[in-house]
């Protein structure tokens, strides 16, 4: 029986994308506290659901998600959409006919195994994201060019998470990271938003006119108080590839026998990770202060890594 209201919460979501838990009791018949107990489990299980408390409040899913491929046969989607169909004929239930057409949707999604756009092959997901990523950056492309207002639940650099609704422009694309550039009813202004760190979007259904903005007004250095550091790495044969794709092949140039990439890059908690995954095949010559971030930082994966 849990696990039958669990799937029918799920299905609730799917169709509404925000409803209260008062709702989902009275329609399971199962107490308040019941439903945030199953939400939670939902949550744990990795479904993005948020829960926002208030007046205004109530039990969101990000408007990216999909059922997972393979969550049905094809013959157990086909008699779902007869069934769906069946009853919309009869009822004419708006909260129905959004279900039908997600559903109707999930099951066009898993006949195509890659997104191809005329000559070019994009894919945007990580490592084992099941694709999660891809549809997310889906929904926001369409949400831009429609003029769709997004509700998003987002996750600051310093850990700190909002919901806020903003007014998507323009999508952007740099060094291999896809940000947001929209505007922001809360703080009254374009910001620019990486959109790895949107835990969920929700359509608010609201449509906008476009604001007047330039393209020189987007902020491709990206935050004021970032730091950057002139660079200069001594690369090894072996790591050229590498630092060509990271650094610019540009930057690199052959000297003395070896090659030396000499670059400004902005100077966060990420540039020694990035260094580091070079291996032993790209040496920080400067700053010096850099090097011993380097340094400090490799001793303390050897540490961890010795046997005990």
């Amino acid at each position: 029986m849990k696990y039958q209201i669990m799937i029918g919460i799920l299905l609730t979501l799917l169709a509404r994308r925000k409803v209260s838990a008062g709702e989902l009791a009275a329609k399971y018949d199962c107490s308040v506290r019941s439903v945030y107990r199953y939400v939670e489990e939902m949550i744990v299980a990795n479904i993005p659901i948020d829960i926002a408390r208030g007046a205004n409040g109530g039990i969101f899913i990000s408007d990216a998600y999909k059922l997972p491929k393979g969550f049905m046969t094809r013959e157990e989607y086909g008699r779902t959409l007869d069934a769906m169909q069946a009853m919309l004929s009869e009822t004419c239930d708006p909260v129905l006919e959004s279900a039908l057409k997600k559903v109707s949707a999930q099951v066009k999604s898993e006949r195509i195994d890659d997104s191809v756009s005329g000559n070019i092959l994009v894919d945007s997901g990580t490592w084992g994201d099941e694709r999660k990523f891809s549809e997310k950056l889906s929904l926001i492309e369409r949400a831009t060019g429609e003029c769709i207002a997004l509700e998003i639940d987002y996750v600051s650099r310093t850990g700190e998470r909002s919901r806020r609704v903003v007014l998507p422009h323009l999508l952007v694309y740099k060094q291999n990271i896809w940000y947001l550039y929209a505007f922001c009813r809360t703080r009254q202004q374009f910001r620019l938003f990486k959109i790895g760190r949107m835990r969920s979007i929700v359509e608010t259904g609201e449509t906008f006119r476009r604001l007047p903005f330039s393209r020189a007004d987007v902020p491709l250095r990206f935050w004021k108080s970032e730091q950057y550091s002139d660079a200069v790495f001594a690369v090894s044969e072996d790591t050229l590839p590498f630092a060509e794709e990271w650094l610019g092949i540009e930057n690199i140039t052959k000297e003395n026998g070896g090659f030396v990439a000499r670059v400004t890059l902005p100077d966060d908690d990420l540039l020694v990770g990035k260094i580091l995954s070079a291996g032993s095949g790209l040496e920080v010559l400067s700053p010096p202060s850099l090097r011993e971030r380097v340094r400090q930082a490799a001793e303390e994966i050897a540490v961890r890594y010795r046997t005990k």
